[in-house]
């Protein structure tokens, strides 16, 4: 299993590569490739650049990495058809890190640095780039740093002494209620304070205080000890905050000697240990030349600091003041928290405020000091910085335009909202792609199929997501790994784990380049020109990774067609928040109206910032339709409002609704009227509600429509159904335009042969399976190099289907008959078509068999041969010789057609089911990539009348081997039904041309 592959390729050239990023429209597909001035737009679709194609997360035993290894590994990342690699270090799987040896191997070391620069030294050759994460696994922590340190995480720990009024309390100020982490030796108090319980403001968690009553007792501590009587009356609450390190080290670890520390996230000093330690320790002169030329991005993972007490900096008071007005400290105990949990509470609007003006502090300090220092620093060494924003409650959106590429991940996020949530920041700021961690799945190691990959993956598409970090590939051995060798999440607590590992121990690899040039084209498409969305949703708290969506758009608007993006109140201040033609970002995603409504955070409260009222007043005036949801007209500010602002706020808003074009709705079923009131209507529009859900681009000379049958969210019950409607389109280059097909699997642009046209708008019909995607094109005749530009199309039709082949505008038929069809320039026409032989079910498979074994090293697979005769197609775990096999089957069958066959005939494969990958040939000669959710395969010009033969090669997971190569980490799971499963039918057709 441990093959060497030869090399391919000259030298990149890291303009190319920096151009592909960030490319605009370049002809019709506007993503800059090396012949991008000369080649067509169906060639530079049909080959996508290195570029755009997909990514691995390569994961590594920290430093325990052989850099002949890690260039054998770079090859066949490259010769899979993907684009680069992002290098991190994770091995969840190892419990024995001492078999790691991290004094000599661990992140940072020599030997990890060694493998660092094999791997851009070979990224280089083969036109690939490189990612690096930032620090070892995550959070971002740096080597030799103590939890003590300035630099280092910190939290706030609470202490609480209960006294009745009247009482007096002597003693050592409340120690914290938790112990300190390992490693922390020091804390610092903060502050203490008094506070009368009000009962009245108690939650079910949540100690209820009377704001009024906090005292500031923290003069009065001399040596560590307090005294202190509570006035008469009530019940009284002492309350100490201390500050210490978090003592938090990266996930899995240690990975280094000395150990790690995770960084303070919202201080320069955090930063400055991060940019520091590379500095003095990575970036030697061999390391920053290879970054130049594959060096790609930093990479940082999803913020998750964890603390049993409230999140911490230093700069919080200071910061907290600068940007409300207000001292911190007496708003401080409605924030303090216990293991996530809200400790006490003022009344419940003040303490909404209140913990609304504290997070977007933090969002402040976090977006500053943090991404935007470490992007900055990136740019130095010719590096972006690509970033996952959220786990805090922060700004994420505000985020995402700060960062070069911004990231979500399959896993985590809840539904396709929380990528809208990015994409709407990505957009505004006018950058090109977001990124996504893609298909990790719990307890499916080793029995991911590549159709629940592309299923997961379709709708994200669909939301703005345009690049994909495939979850991911492992390097290949460490100590005391088992057969097929090291995985980064298997086993996980003695169960399969997360995720996958690909790469040549998987049987699927032989056919991983068809999956990658179908995603590879995805991006293409998806990072073209520009994106336009119809909506922009206002909202009022910026987080992501929640699930929540928007009202009336996300259960009600994207059925129907509509598109939305989310902005927060940073968003407004960018140069793209302009107006013109009534458009909002005219330029970039040019929304067609904004949309405001509560805070869904806070109860759907409806709040608004006296500075985004302003703007979104600012925004209406010079014309942008505005829909507003809720009371509005009784407004309240998102913080603690100063003198008088409720009351500016709710004259802005007064101003604004009673602007001719802002319409202001009580009902969210209103909300569609509205926008039709307002004369705002969707780019794509279906009559009848489904689950079609669709991404919008535009470039110089073409719309670029992406049509997925998704789901809002992976656990959406029922199932998607397949689809089967009309669907109209709008073209934003006029009238002439036509539209093509693209399909992403072989790389053919065709032109639509039926559609029927009205002004701006083209409409078609859309068929597609659950998870299948369709891309339509709406250009200039010729625009793929077609010779029917100019050709009349076809409006309607009782043929089974129409289209353009060589011999023009052609019907095809499965049956014999006369078919009528109506052409654009308003003829009608039949056409006859002879005799067509009935539908044809194989009945006797030869399959030959190539089982997977453990081999006698953990990266060795031994492959046995079988041969076997199938009367009934059945899948592997019900044939008894392959009840426990993976690897790869050939099956043969041979189906005679009728001597009468000519040219015209052909015959279309319907594979029925099959699992996992597959490719198809006919009398010898391997047909292109097939699509994986619809497995039905056009033999056309494959065919000969006699005998034909017919091979579709199946490749399966390893997942049924490992059961019982494995037993006590996959035993527990089910045996998997793999293999060509059918019902498999050839089905003939005929084609005669309309004249």
């Amino acid at each position: 299993m441990h093959e060497a592959i030869p090399q391919r390729g000259g030298l990149s050239r890291r303009a190319v590569l920096a151009a592909g990023l960030t490319a605009g429209a370049v002809a019709a597909l506007g993503v800059a490739g090396p012949a991008a001035a000369s080649d067509t737009s169906a060639h530079r679709f049909a080959t996508p650049v290195k570029s755009v194609r997909p990514r691995f997360r390569w994961w590594w035993p920290d430093g325990l990495v052989d850099p002949d290894e890690i260039a054998r590994e770079i090859d066949q990342i490259a010769d899979a058809g993907f684009g680069g690699v992002e290098i991190a270090a994770v091995h969840h799987s190892i419990k024995d890190k001492s078999v790691l040896d991290t004094a000599h191997h661990g992140w940072g070391s020599g030997p990890w640095r060694e493998g660092v620069e094999a791997a851009l030294r070979r990224a280089a050759r083969r036109g690939l780039t490189v990612d690096l994460t930032l620090g070892p696994s995550w959070p971002v922590a740096v080597p030799g740093l103590t939890p003590d340190d300035e630099a280092a995480a910190k939290e706030l720990a609470h202490g609480r002494a209960a006294l009745t009024g009247g009482s007096t309390y002597r003693g050592p100020v409340p120690p914290p209620v938790h112990a300190p982490a390992a490693g922390v030796t020091r804390q610092q108090l903060l502050a203490v304070q008094a506070a009368r319980v009000e009962p009245a403001h108690s939650t079910r968690k949540e100690t209820g205080l009377d704001l009024a009553s906090v005292q500031d007792l923290t003069a009065t501590v001399t040596d560590g000890a307090l005294t202190w009587t509570a006035p008469e009356g009530g019940d009284w609450v002492l309350i100490s905050s201390w500050v210490r390190g978090s003592g938090q080290q990266p996930e899995s670890g240690p990975h280094s000697a000395p150990a790690a520390y995770a960084v303070d996230h919202f201080s320069p000093a955090g930063t400055t240990a991060v940019t520091s330690y590379w500095r003095d320790r990575i970036l030697t002169p061999s390391v920053r030349r290879l970054l130049r030329a594959a060096g790609g991005s930093f990479f940082e993972d999803s913020v998750e600091l964890e603390t049993e007490g409230l999140t911490w900096t230093f700069l919080l008071p200071e910061a907290f003041e600068e940007h409300t007005g207000r001292p911190l400290l007496p708003y401080l105990p409605a924030l303090l928290l216990d293991k996530g949990n809200q400790v006490f509470a003022y009344e419940a609007q003040s303490t909404r405020q209140i913990r609304h003006d504290f997070w977007e502090t933090v969002s402040g300090l976090f977006n500053r000091n943090h991404l935007t220092a470490l992007r900055d620093w990136a740019h130095t060494l010719g590096m972006t910085l690509r970033s996952q924003p959220y786990g805090l409650q922060t700004d994420a959106i505000a985020s995402a335009a700060l960062l070069d590429i911004p990231e979500g991940e399959s896993l985590g996020f809840k539904n396709l909202d929380d990528y809208r949530c990015l994409a709407g920041g990505r957009d505004m700021a006018g950058r090109t792609v977001l990124s996504c961690e893609a298909g990790a799945y719990n307890g499916s190691a080793y029995s991911t199929t590549w159709d629940r990959f592309l299923r997961t993956m379709g709708g994200a598409y669909a939301a703005g997501v345009n690049q994909t970090v495939v979850h991911g590939f492992s390097y290949a051995t460490a100590p005391g790994v088992n057969w097929p060798g090291f995985a980064a999440f298997s086993p996980y607590n003695g169960t399969a784990g997360y995720g996958e590992s690909w790469g040549p121990r998987q049987p699927t690899w032989r056919h991983v380049e068809d999956i990658a040039g179908y995603l590879g084209r995805v991006h293409q498409v998806l990072q073209s020109g520009t994106a336009r969305a119809d909506v922009a949703v206002f909202r009022q708290t910026g987080y992501t990774a929640t699930g929540i969506g928007a009202s009336w758009f996300t259960a009600t608007g994207v059925p129907l067609g509509w598109s939305h993006q989310f902005l927060s109140g940073p968003l407004l201040d960018l140069p793209s928040a302009t107006v013109s033609r009534g458009r909002l970002a005219p330029e970039g995603p040019a929304y067609k109206a904004l949309f405001v409504e509560g805070d869904f955070f806070y109860g759907s409260t409806p709040t608004l910032a006296v500075e985004d009222a302003r703007k979104i007043l600012a925004l209406a005036e010079a014309g942008l339709p505005v829909v507003v949801f809720g009371a509005f007209d009784q407004a309240l500010t998102p913080g603690v409002p100063d003198q008088g602002e409720t009351d500016r706020l709710r004259d802005l808003l007064a101003r604004l609704l009673a602007l001719p074009h802002v319409v202001r709705v009580t009902d969210k079923a209103a909300v569609g009227d509205a926008l039709a009131g307002l004369g705002v209507r969707a780019d794509v529009r279906h009559a009848t509600s489904s689950t079609l859900v669709n991404a919008h681009r535009v470039t110089a000379d073409a719309d670029f429509y992406y049509l997925c049958n998704g789901k809002h969210a992976e656990t959406v019950k029922p199932p998607v159904a397949a689809i089967d409607h009309d669907v109209t389109l709008r073209r934003t280059h006029g009238a002439r335009t036509v539209p093509y097909l693209l399909d992403p699997w072989t790389g053919e642009a065709t032109r639509l042969a039926r559609y029927t046209e009205d002004g701006d708008d083209i409409t078609l019909r859309v068929t597609l399976q659950p998870g299948q995607t369709m891309i339509v094109a709406l250009g200039r005749p010729g625009l793929f190099g077609d010779r029917h530009g100019h050709s009349p199309h076809a409006e309607t039709t009782d043929a089974d289907s129409v289209l353009f082949t060589e011999r023009g505008l052609t019907v095809r038929a499965r049956t014999a008959g006369t078919w009528t069809t109506r052409l654009s320039q308003g003829r009608t026409v039949t056409t006859r078509t002879p005799a067509v032989p009935a539908p044809i079910t194989p009945v006797r498979w030869e399959l030959d068999v190539e089982d997977w074994y453990p081999g006698p090293e953990p990266t060795r697979t031994e492959r046995v041969r079988r041969g076997l005769t199938l009367d009934t197609l059945r899948p592997w775990s019900q044939i008894p010789e392959l009840a426990d096999s993976a690897g790869i089957g050939r099956y043969r069958t041979t189906v005679t057609l009728p001597a009468d066959w000519t040219p015209a005939h052909g015959a279309e494969l319907e594979l029925g089911q099959v699992s996992d990958t597959f490719r198809i040939s006919v009398n010898g000669r391997r047909l292109p990539a097939a699509d994986r959710l619809h497995p039905v395969v056009d033999l056309g010009p494959f065919l000969r009348r006699g005998d034909n033969t017919i091979e579709i090669e199946v490749a399966t997971p390893l997942v049924n081997r490992l059961r019982v190569a494995q037993p006590t980490v996959f035993g527990a799971v089910a045996r998997q039904d793999h293999g060509l499963v059918g019902p498999v039918r050839l089905v003939p057709y005929v084609e005669a041309a309309v004249r």
